[in-house]
């Protein structure tokens, strides 16, 4: 479903007043009314905080500087989802997923191409485009290097737009090469950075914030292809794909499709539900042979390869381990 009314969190409005006082701007008062805690902020609102705000600053590259600044919390309960996953790859498959949390009017992709991983964001706004594409791409960048404890080393970045300032002040700014002009809005890096372990990785708090997220989609009113499927797949783990597909009215084909358009697969997502579903109920107590008729599976001996290539232990040795 499609929401009628685009939104952003409130808290990442939040980032630009923040950035308002720490220049000493005062932001017109018909615009700042309309910022209530724990309220979503209309787009059409956001729209005019950004452009008040670039005009009363008039400075090239306030986007910019408002990405490299944003915090984990400014991007609502989506933030703490994601760099609470087990690895980078983790962390930007729940962005693609849960990015509407965190604001309508763009949408992220992951692309593989040869041996760099692309995470693509293409707005879907009209005002102040550059700056606001700016300020998405250095706070992903920056998260990304804070979440994994400084170890994430992007090749470069692309940008669609033209430079707004001297294209070295971005490359020293960004501590990256930045290509402006191009095909796509896009931070690329090599696969072998999509496996860097996250810093504040947990698993319970992961799986409670993920819960959170979905509530806040579908309050919403429009869940994420992604979303839906992997909601299928919490609540049917024994479907595959084409049983999933016709859930939501779409054929085998078209479902891996639409997928590929987020930069996902039906495998991976499939993969990864079965793997939390795994690794929760064995916490719970269940034998090795429930979770395996549970989640599907033709024979615990094929459950326990699975389980083995997704943990490093047995099912069995894992399920010891928590309960002694």
């Amino acid at each position: 479903m499609i929401a009628t009314s685009p939104t952003v969190t409130h808290l990442y409005a939040q980032a630009i007043l923040q950035a308002a006082r720490r220049r000493g701007i005062a932001l017109p008062g018909d615009v700042t009314s309309r910022l209530v805690a724990g309220q979503r902020v209309p787009l059409m609102v956001q729209d005019r905080l950004w452009e008040e705000y670039c005009r009363a600053i008039d400075e090239p590259l306030a986007g910019l500087d408002i990405g490299l600044a944003l915090q984990v919390g400014h991007l609502d309960s989506a933030g703490m989802l994601l760099v609470s996953c087990d690895t980078l790859r983790d962390g930007l498959e729940a962005l693609v997923e849960y990015a509407p949390v965190i604001g309508d009017g763009g949408e992220f992709s992951l692309l593989e191409e040869g041996d760099l991983i692309c995470l693509c964001y293409r707005p879907g706004y009209s005002v102040r485009v550059a700056e606001r594409v700016e300020a998405v791409m250095a706070s992903l960048a920056r998260l990304a290097r804070w979440a994994t404890g400084d170890a994430f080393r992007p090749d470069d970045l692309w940008l669609a737009h033209c430079p707004l300032a001297d294209e070295s002040v971005y490359e020293e700014r960004l501590a990256m090469p930045v290509v402006f002009r191009a095909e796509r809005n896009c931070l690329r890096f090599h696969r072998n950075q999509a496996a860097l372990p996250l810093i504040q990785a947990n698993s319970a708090l992961r799986d409670h914030l993920r819960q959170m997220a979905d509530r806040t989609l579908e309050s919403l009113g429009h869940q994420s292809l992604s979303a839906q499927v992997c909601h299928l797949m919490r609540v049917h783990p024994d479907w595959g794909k084409e049983r999933v597909a016709a859930e939501l009215a779409v054929s085998g084909r078209h479902l891996t499709r639409l997928l590929a358009e987020e930069g996902l697969s039906f495998r991976v997502l499939r993969e990864r539900e079965l793997r939390r579903l795994a690794v929760s109920a064995l916490e719970s107590g269940f034998s090795v042979a429930e979770v395996s008729e549970q989640l599907g599976f033709s024979e615990e001996a094929a459950f326990a390869r699975a389980f083995r290539r997704w943990e490093g232990v047995s099912p069995s040795r894992f399920r010891s381990s928590v309960s002694g």
